[in-house]
C-alpha cells in the first residue's frame, strides 16, 4: 500500500531549491546547471530541473570554482534573504577555498608558475631584444 503523500517529507524541484537557497542568481541558471549534468543528488547525476529533492538529500556540484557538498535541510516557500536561505541546507564542503587555489598549491600542477614569471611585457621584450643584439 503506497504511503500517504501527506506523511512523506516535503519535496521541491531542484532548480527551485537551488534558487531559493541562493546558490544561483536566477532559477533559469539553476535549471541550466542541473540540465548540464553538473549536479549530483545522493551520488547520482541529475539532468532534469524537475527532479525532486527532500530533506536529507545530499547535493554535490561545482559552483564558482568551489566543490559544494550540501545536505538539504528543508524546502523553501520563497527566495528570501540570506539568513532565511541558509536555513535550507547544511554545508558539508571540505574546504572554503576555490578548487583553482588548491590545484595551484600542488607541486607540479599543470600550468602553475610564479606570479610575474609568465610572458614578458612589450617593454621587457624590447629590452631583451636590445640585450640580445649587444651580446651577439
Amino acid at each position: 500500500m503506497p504511503a500517504n503523500p501527506d506523511t512523506r517529507a516535503p519535496s521541491q524541484r531542484i532548480d527551485k531549491w537551488l534558487w531559493y537557497a541562493r546558490m544561483t542568481r536566477t532559477r533559469s541558471l539553476a535549471g541550466q546547471l542541473v540540465g548540464a549534468g553538473r549536479v549530483r543528488v545522493n551520488g547520482t547525476r541529475v539532468r532534469k530541473p524537475s527532479h525532486l529533492v527532500r530533506p536529507g538529500d545530499m547535493l554535490t556540484f561545482v559552483l564558482h570554482d568551489r566543490l559544494m557538498t550540501l545536505e538539504v535541510a528543508g524546502t523553501g516557500t520563497r527566495r528570501g534573504p540570506f539568513r532565511e536561505a541558509r536555513m535550507l541546507y547544511r554545508d558539508h564542503s571540505a574546504s572554503l577555498e576555490p578548487l583553482s587555489a588548491r590545484r595551484r598549491d600542488k607541486p607540479g600542477a599543470h600550468g602553475a608558475r610564479e606570479p610575474g614569471s609568465g610572458r614578458p611585457t612589450k617593454k621587457q621584450r624590447r629590452a631583451l631584444d636590445l640585450w640580445m643584439q649587444h651580446n651577439s
